[in-house]
């Protein structure tokens, strides 16, 4: 990504210097938009490094079995949520909030990256590099800091980003 990229707060018109277009990336783990979306995202989500510390083959082999023991429950947990995560949707709300709260005085666009579903990284940062911000900034939406949540997504950002 050519535009610059901020850990920091956002400082409006009168206060600091703002960006004419900013991009904001909304990060959270993500979850299953159907039933038979549980079944790759527990494996995406057993799958990742940060997750179980293996080399690969044994870490695919360990996801797999995790999601092979893991799938009836998590189903069975998703079904009573109407067999859906309602995470994408939550988040887009949140996008829209801090849009709303941002303008007139920016003008911003929320993106959603989820780690482990989609919207994955990879897509979020085509959509960001075509809408061409001068400046994007960073927003896990993880309750704490840990490195297998939002370390693992803003590296997962990174590769994603360096590669659009």
């Amino acid at each position: 990504m050519d535009a610059t990229v901020s850990a920091g707060t956002i400082d409006r018109p009168g206060r600091g210097r703002a960006a004419s277009r900013l991009a904001v990336l909304l990060f959270n783990p993500g979850g299953p938009d159907r039933i038979e979306a549980v079944r790759p995202f527990l494996y995406n989500l057993f799958s990742d490094p940060a997750i179980i510390r293996a080399r690969a083959p044994i870490r695919q082999f360990l996801a797999w079995l995790i999601t092979r023991r893991r799938l009836g429950p998590a189903s069975e947990n998703y079904a009573i949520l109407g067999g859906r995560s309602p995470l994408l949707e939550l988040t887009q709300e949140q996008g829209r909030a801090l849009e709303a709260a941002l303008a007139p005085e920016v003008t911003a666009r929320c993106f959603v990256a989820m780690r482990y579903w989609h919207p994955m990284s990879d897509e979020t940062a085509q959509a960001v590099r075509d809408w061409g911000p001068d400046e994007v900034v960073l927003l896990p939406l993880y309750p704490q800091f840990s490195t297998t949540t939002t370390a693992s997504s803003l590296a997962e950002w990174q590769r994603e980003a360096a590669a659009a």
